[in-house]
This record gives C-alpha cells, sequence and structure tokens, in this order.
C-alpha cells in the first residue's frame, strides 16, 4: 500500500499546554492511529505538536524545513527535507501532501492556505482536501463568495471547514475509505 500523507499547516508560536498545541498533538496522533504520514513545516509551534502527537501513534513524520534559517527540525521528525527557500518549502509541502489541514495561524498559514487552494482552483495541481478549522471561517467565505461571483463554482467549494479533531479524522478516513482503526 502506498503511504499516505496529510500535510498540516499552522502556527509557529503555541507551546505545549496551549490549547492550540494539544489540539494538534491530538490531531496528529488520531491521524498517525489510522497510518497517515504526518508533513508540516518542521519547526515549533503546531508543526512541533503534530509530529509530536504522530510519532505517539508511530506514525512517519517529515518536517520541511529551510536551509538558510539557523533553526533545527524539532526531535519528532523522522526525515528532514531542506528547502533552499520558502518558495521552494511551500512547493514541497503541497507535493508531499494527499490531503492538507490548515489549523489556526498568522499570514504563512495564510499564505499555505491560499496557496494549495488557487493551485487547486487554477488545476495546476491534482484535487485533494483541504480542511480549515473555524478559525479560517470569515477568509473562506469571503473568497468562496468571490469565487462563485467569478463563476469557479467547484473553486468555491474546495475549503471544508471542521472545527474538531474528531471530525476531520472521520473526513479524512472517509475521503480515503480508510476502515476504522480507533
Amino acid at each position: 500500500m502506498i503511504e499516505k500523507v496529510i500535510t498540516i499547516f499552522g502556527s509557529s508560536k503555541p507551546v505545549e499546554g496551549d490549547e492550540e498545541y494539544e489540539f494538534a498533538r491530538e490531531l496528529g496522533f488520531h491521524l498517525g492511529k489510522i497510518g497517515f504520514a504526518i508533513c508540516n513545516g518542521g519547526y515549533g509551534g503546531t508543526m512541533e505538536a503534530t509530529a509530536r502527537g504522530a510519532k505517539d501513534a508511530g506514525a512517519k513524520t517529515i518536517g520541511v524545513t529551510i536551509a538558510t534559517l539557523n533553526a533545527k527540525a524539532n526531535k519528532w521528525i523522522d526525515e528532514e527535507i531542506k528547502a533552499r527557500d520558502l518558495f521552494e518549502r511551500l512547493r514541497i509541502l503541497i507535493e508531499k501532501g494527499d490531503a492538507y489541514v490548515v489549523l489556526r495561524g498568522g499570514t504563512g498559514t495564510l499564505v499555505e492556505l491560499s496557496l494549495v487552494w488557487e493551485l487547486m482552483n487554477k488545476n495546476f495541481t491534482q484535487r485533494k482536501p483541504i480542511i480549515a478549522v473555524n478559525f479560517w471561517t470569515p477568509i473562506v467565505q469571503t473568497i468562496s463568495k468571490q469565487l462563485l461571483n467569478e463563476g469557479s463554482i467547484d473553486g468555491a467549494g474546495l475549503v471544508k471547514i471542521i472545527d474538531t479533531v474528531d471530525e476531520i479524522v472521520e473526513h479524512i478516513k472517509n475521503t480515503f475509505a480508510i476502515e476504522n482503526k480507533r
């Protein structure tokens, strides 16, 4: 069976004990438990949390870091891929994913969400599930409305808002027809 990878985007700011960190850790654990590898930016915050959760479940983790930054991948990353720059990092994160989960974040996470959405909307890449947490609802609704106004019905429906770990995991299981192993 070909290994499926979930690329997770999110903030580098949360620390252990924060609600966002623990949400990401639980998500990584449950996705890892049903057999997915986790790919993310490889550093701290929700990147660390999802990798840590996945490792606790025995899953593979991939971190895509930037070679020119003086920062090491977090200790829960199995495979570190060092990108030359931010643009190559974004390309690799998107290419690795069979689905994408967008957690809370700032402008960097917004770029990731926007880029993966636009690549699919313009058919530059294969359509794959994009799941965003409720934090992104106002942005997703605004952009979806604009896409509908432009006649892009398919593009408007590419991002699904889901706000709980259980619902995210269930959606991914259903998308990939995975039996319940939880």
